[in-house]
């Protein structure tokens, strides 16, 4: 399946509490769904409200470990309010549980299973976090009708993800978007090509990156390189590490850093092919819309 495609859309957001870091309730215009953000440390006091007592599928999110990636596991509950106790118990890296139910409760067991399994394949295929989840499980035998329904309520969830600061599942288009400038990058060993988008700055497959890091590399950047050889984006290649595929990082510099295996700042390092840097750019660009 596809990214969902580009569409104008209106998200509801509710804050129960009144404040803009608590409990989140948000409904999407024309959507049967209903989602809830809860942290952590409100979940004893939120449990009881309705929407934890249905089936649904969730996401727990906590920060990453030492400039790594950012931790995530991905389960489905019938209810789904007694598994995030498990999990309030059991698991301690996480900091935020986001999950999805459906306001006319359509949702049964085998849909939400879908789900979780889709959800898991979207964020291995990613590899913009660190999984939790031992296992990948087999999508459940749904009716083509069925499937159909939950592919649905999965596009219209990943419409919403991203709002709810949840980027996990998202990877670059499969073509770069028509305005995108595409620059380059070159230094020691190490070379590649990119384009900044909303989610961050995309470095195309095929970059090479400097295998070994400088001394004084910044502890991020180092962790950030291991996590990204653990998933396999990136591998080793003669006397250099090859991007095996289209990847988002955070920041333009955040990928010339990785690229390089030193701390970089990425508006300088990423330059267009008449060698002006994307600082330059930007700064033309900016000129250009005040006049």
């Amino acid at each position: 399946m596809t990214q969902p495609k580009n569409r104008p859309f209106s998200i509801r957001i509710f804050l129960p509490d009144g404040t803009s870091d608590g409990l989140r309730i948000i409904e999407k215009s024309n959507w049967s769904g209903r989602g809830l953000v809860c942290p952590r440390p409100l979940l004893p006091s939120a449990r009881s409200r309705p929407d934890f007592g249905k089936a649904g599928v969730y996401v727990l999110a906590g920060p990453p470990e030492s400039g790594g990636l950012p931790k995530v596991y991905i389960g489905e509950g019938s209810p789904v309010g007694a598994r995030l106790e498990q999990h309030f118990a059991r698991r301690d890296f996480w900091t935020t549980a986001t999950f999805f139910t459906s306001k006319d409760e359509n949702l049964n067991k085998a849909h939400i299973q879908y789900l979780e399994a889709r959800l898991i394949g979207l964020a291995k295929d990613a590899k913009r976090c660190d999984l939790e989840n031992a296992t990948a499980p087999d999508l459940p035998a749904l009716s083509e009708m069925d499937a159909a329904d939950v592919e649905g309520f999965l596009d219209e969830m990943l419409l919403c993800l991203p709002v709810l600061g949840v980027t996990v599942f998202e990877k670059p288009a499969a073509v770069a978007p028509p305005a995108a400038q595409v620059l380059l990058l070159k230094g020691k060993d190490a070379e590649g090509k990119g384009y900044e988008a909303a989610q961050g700055f995309v470095v195309l497959a095929g970059a090479r990156a400097r295998a070994d890091e400088v001394p004084s590399i910044d502890n991020y950047v180092s962790q950030r390189r291991k996590s990204l050889l653990g998933l396999g984006v990136l591998k080793p290649d003669g006397t250099a590490l090859l991007l095996a595929q289209d990847y988002t990082f955070d920041s333009p510099s955040t990928a010339a850093a990785v690229l390089l295996g030193r701390t970089a700042n990425g508006r300088i390092e990423w330059k267009d092919g008449q060698g002006h840097t994307l600082k330059e750019i930007q700064a033309g660009e900016a000129g250009g819309a005040s006049t």
